[in-house]
């Protein structure tokens, strides 16, 4: 039987998750420190994956997966910004002195889970978009696959097409001021 638990974070609370969460996403300046985040953020990802967590946490850090997926998916070509966007909410995840630290068993990854599910809120659009083109691009595979074409024929303009499509209207949903801006829990 599913037990609910709610727990009220104090404004002294607030603030710390703020100051750590400004502290990291001030961090993605760089390609290289860009790269420790992704990698940091996958690492994070796998471990979470191999443990023995309760299902809460367990299931938000797996749902990071897709943000980690639209960094690498070259066909996705996500822009400039978009990636700092993104690689700016996972910063949070790599930094070791976040909110619980994560060697605390069972509870060490409470604060990257609640993390998480606010950054996968405030992206919903980014990765709901990618998902849609994840499955365009399955789907178009496997109709020409199906007529005997080559699926890499003229692939970067079927995909261009849809790839264009959904990066403007995932730029025209973001609510203005959510650009590479820092993250802000009050926003959510």
């Amino acid at each position: 039987m599913p037990l609910d638990i709610t727990f009220t974070l104090s404004d002294t609370d607030l603030e710390r998750f703020q100051a750590i969460v400004d502290k990291a996403s001030t961090s993605v300046e760089d390609e290289e420190t860009a790269r420790h985040v992704e990698e940091a953020a996958r690492a994070l990802i796998d471990e979470t994956t191999r443990s023995d967590l309760p299902d809460f946490i367990a299931s938000r850090m797996t749902k990071l997966g897709v943000m980690i997926d639209m960094l690498d998916d070259e066909e996705w070509q996500l822009s400039g910004e978009d990636r700092h966007r993104v690689l700016n909410a996972l910063a949070y995840l790599c930094d070791p002195d976040d909110l619980i630290p994560d060697h605390i068993p069972g509870f060490g990854f409470l604060d990257d889970a609640i993390y998480a599910e606010i950054i996968l809120k405030a992206l919903r659009n980014e990765v709901d978009l990618y998902m849609e083109f994840c499955a365009y691009r399955k789907a178009e595979e496997k109709r020409r696959a199906e007529l005997g074409e080559d699926i890499k024929l003229n692939r970067e303009e079927w995909l261009g097409e849809k790839r264009a499509s959904l990066h403007a209207k995932m730029h025209s949903r973001r609510r203005p001021g959510q650009g590479r801006g820092r993250w802000n829990l009050r926003l959510f």
